[in-house]
């Protein structure tokens, strides 16, 4: 199976570098451009099936790149969506550190988020049992799915751009897009 992790357009909250998390923020005007852009490239080969996390920034881009491919959006799930900073949402990393020093109040640890995001892309893979699958969801879920495969710490793709795996629920290599810290 290939499945390309696509990190969700642009919100104002990228934009404005503040921590979202598992605040329901939509795309901005770039962010849906971003999405159309990401679609474009995607077109140009054969996927099956799209699905996203539950909130609407990766709702949206993944109705943009299910359409765009001439498939439904496959369902969204809770298990893809971004790691929860608690109460640091809204703040950025620097407000958020002069608030509450190192810890935040209910933020999810990155431990925590690497063992849903290893669980929740083999459970959706293999209810989706199809050659190719788009999962849309978040740049930090996605660097801790793939620092898991790889062994070793990478960086958040860019908003609409992707990681690319090959293989089966519990057996995934990376095949492009991979940033190195």
């Amino acid at each position: 199976m290939e499945l390309a992790l696509v990190r969700h357009g642009q919100t104002d909250y990228n934009f404005a570098e503040r921590l979202q998390g598992t605040s329901d923020i939509p795309l901005n005007e770039a962010g849906t451009a971003q999405a159309h852009e990401a679609a474009r490239l995607l077109a140009d080969e054969q996927w099956d099936a799209v699905v996203s996390s539950s909130l609407q920034r990766s709702i949206t881009t993944a109705e943009i790149i299910a359409a765009e491919l001439g498939l439904e959006l496959g369902g969204h799930y809770a298990s893809l969506d971004e790691r929860a900073y608690g109460a640091a949402e809204g703040l950025t990393k620097e407000e958020a550190v002069e608030r509450f020093g190192a810890e935040w109040p209910g933020q999810e640890s990155f431990e925590a988020l690497q063992l849903r995001a290893v669980a929740a892309i083999d459970e959706i893979a293999g209810a989706h049992p199809v050659g190719a699958l788009v999962v849309v969801g978040h740049g930090t879920f996605i660097r801790a799915f793939a620092d898991h495969v790889v062994g070793f710490p990478t960086v958040k793709p860019d908003n609409a751009k992707s990681v690319r795996f090959a293989g089966v629920p519990g057996s995934w290599r990376v095949t492009e897009g991979l940033v190195r810290r």
